[in-house]
């Protein structure tokens, strides 16, 4: 209890060393905004189809990114299961210019086919994204999100057998920053949505005003 208190008090100093502001606008009254965009790096990741990209990858539509993993207890379908409800509130012209983005903190558990699956669980329509844990733990830190593994430190690509079953089994001590990031068609990260903000309907009021704001 003590090392995931002690876990979860780093997890929110690294947050708060964000500085942000509220930052106000036509159909935008939620979420913090960055006082400069900050561009995201071109950091080597693997998509939910096994196929390599990177996170400053664009396919010309705002996305909408969320870090978790797929055997989470509790935040991580609360939040998917929001932005699915978000989602469905959208026109056909609205998706269009929006990507749901979902990057796995998980290694050891989360190939990029068990990321597929689980995120057809909420929409076909979101992506997934993982890689190894220097990859994941540069993108995380680019953006600002907090990443903390109370697990015994191993490298899991070398387990087998019993000893990767066990790193499996605790993966509920995986934790991570539960925010909403906001990065624009020009891969710059630009705004942050906590994840109170998306479940109680903050990010879904304010998604129409943020697609003509950032998505175009």
């Amino acid at each position: 209890m003590k090392v995931l208190t002690a876990a979860l008090l780093a997890v929110a100093a690294i947050l708060a060393g964000l500085l942000l502001y509220r930052q106000l606008s036509p159909g935008v009254s939620g979420g913090d905004a960055l006082d400069v965009p900050k561009p995201v790096p071109a950091v080597a990741l693997l998509d939910d189809r096994g196929q390599p990209t990177t996170l400053a990858h664009s396919d010309g539509r705002m996305r909408l990114v969320f870090y978790g993993y797929v055997r989470c207890p509790d935040v991580c379908p609360a939040t998917l299961a929001s932005l699915k409800t978000t989602w469905a509130t959208l026109s056909a012209a609205q998706r269009a210019k929006v990507q749901v983005q979902f990057i796995s903190v998980d290694l050891a558990h989360d190939r990029p086919d068990v990321v597929r699956a689980y995120l057809n669980r909420f929409d076909p329509a979101f992506t997934g994204l993982t890689g190894t844990a220097q990859a994941i733990n540069e993108a995380a830190k680019a953006m600002f999100v907090g990443l903390v593994d109370t697990r015994p430190h191993s490298d899991h690509s070398q387990m087998e057998g019993k000893e990767l079953a066990a790193a499996r089994a605790t993966a509920a001590e995986l934790l991570h920053g539960d925010q909403v990031s906001v990065i624009d068609t020009q891969g710059r990260f630009v705004r942050v949505y906590g994840n109170g903000a998306v479940i109680d309907g903050t990010l879904e009021r304010d998604l129409p005003g943020l697609i003509r704001r950032y998505g175009s």
